[in-house]
């Protein structure tokens, strides 16, 4: 998922594109994915992201850019994917193969949404803009899920790696830290 803007970021150029370990977040995502068990690659872009599908090397899906849920439906829609699906936002720059396989093990049928502690991001020093009680506990989505076909789960996983979604100048500064 690659066509947001990017303003709460106030970057320079397109969201997917800015860098952090000296390459755009959009590749390191890629490099990830290609790296781990996924069997094949898309990048969902906008005409928010005009850079950014120019940019990747990996064919790439049109979404109407009108929020992560639309463009989500638009993906799901396109004749070249399969249910299951793993989904991942490129503002998760240190994704790392293995916890991408973490996940695909994890994933037994249905829908996986996977979430790190509230409080994980809070020690690291990143925003968390959505969060939810999972078992009286607060979490936040990892911007990492599995959409299939059948009810929901979701899977907490304390991997700082998962916790660091560049959405800020401040979660910037973290991610570049941590590279």
């Amino acid at each position: 998922m690659a066509g947001g803007f990017g303003t709460r970021l106030d970057a320079d150029r397109e969201k997917p594109l800015v860098r952090v370990g000296g390459r755009p977040m959009v590749d390191r995502v890629i490099d990830a994915l290609r790296a781990s068990g996924v069997e094949r690659v898309y990048a969902a872009t906008s005409p928010h992201a005009p850079a950014t599908r120019e940019h990747v090397s990996v064919p790439a899906i049109e979404t109407p850019g009108e929020g992560y849920v639309a463009d989500l439906e638009a993906v799901l829609t396109d004749d070249r994917i399969d249910r299951p699906v793993l989904t991942v936002v490129a503002d998760l720059p240190l994704l790392a193969p293995d916890a991408v396989d973490d996940v695909l093990a994890a994933h037994e049928a249905g829908s996986l949404t996977v979430a790190v502690p509230a409080g994980l991001k809070e020690r690291l020093g990143v925003s968390a803009d959505t969060t939810f009680d999972r078992t009286g506990r607060e979490v936040a989505p990892a911007g990492l899920n599995v959409v299939g076909d059948g009810p929901d789960r979701t899977l907490v996983v304390e991997d700082p790696r998962l916790a660091v979604n560049v959405n800020r100048p401040g979660d910037l500064t973290v991610a570049r830290n941590r590279a």
